[in-house]
């Protein structure tokens, strides 16, 4: 189980995350949401070590240091792959790091997303590089798996095949931390949703508590960041008035 407790993580006077207390045990498929600066890749960057915070994240009651990282892996939009490379290589480099290397989960994933496997990263669309950063990092043999907007540049048909292909492949001892904005497409696929406002967790919840109450996940969620309807057309009748 990974846990965090009372972390919090400041740029300048700015809080990005403020007393975060959070349990994620083993085999769970989580949803993490938030606008835009809730802190959710900010969240995911304390957890995997390359933010410095305070408070205290341990995994499995351990520190994660060099020893368990490997049990963790992040699959960004940002990317972190070498893109001179090709996937092959790629999978030689993962698989001489990661002794938990799936070579049969990469191939079978790289045909899945009828991505090449010969040519060099960087000659890849967006979309592909994001598809072949989810690869990676579904992978690699970590327990744990983070996943920051990892489908940016893919289109919908690709991303409602790749919820269900997660759920076909995970094992029962794989977590994975999603954080979207799509949050209408995942409700489905997820077991739980974390929401973070303003680097607060105002809301952890279990799919079927929603379910047994009759409430759906975007309710949920605009019922905890206090949504107004009446936003909207309040606003577009100030700036009526104005002209």
């Amino acid at each position: 189980m990974i846990e965090l407790k009372n972390v919090s993580k400041q740029y300048g006077t700015t809080g990005a995350l403020r007393e975060v207390n959070l349990a994620l045990p083993q085999g769970e498929m989580i949803g993490l949401f938030g606008e835009n600066g809730a802190g959710k890749t900010t969240l995911m960057k304390c957890i995997l070590g390359l933010l410095e915070y305070s408070g205290k994240i341990t995994l499995d009651g351990e520190p994660i240091t060099h020893k368990n990282i490997a049990r963790l892996s992040f699959a960004t939009s940002e990317h972190s792959f070498f893109p001179g490379l090709t996937p092959t290589a790629h999978a030689q480099f993962f698989s001489e790091h990661f002794p938990r290397f799936s070579e049969k989960r990469f191939q079978g994933l790289m045909a899945f997303f009828e991505l090449p496997l010969g040519r060099p990263l960087r000659t890849f669309s967006t979309g592909q590089k994001n598809q072949f950063e989810v690869i990676l990092a579904l992978s690699q043999g970590a327990d744990y798996i983070l996943m920051d907007e990892p489908f940016a540049g893919n289109d919908v048909f690709n991303r409602e095949d790749f919820y269900k292909m997660l759920l076909g492949i995970l094992e029962p001892t794989e977590t994975v931390l999603l954080s979207t904005h799509l949050i209408e497409e995942v409700s489905g696929f997820i077991g739980r949703a974390v929401l973070l406002r303003k680097g607060e967790i105002v809301g952890d919840v279990q799919s079927i508590e929603l379910e047994e109450t009759g409430r759906d996940l975007m309710g949920f969620i605009k019922e905890m960041y206090h949504y107004r309807p009446d936003r909207v057309s309040r606003a577009i009748a100030d700036i009526g008035e104005e002209k």
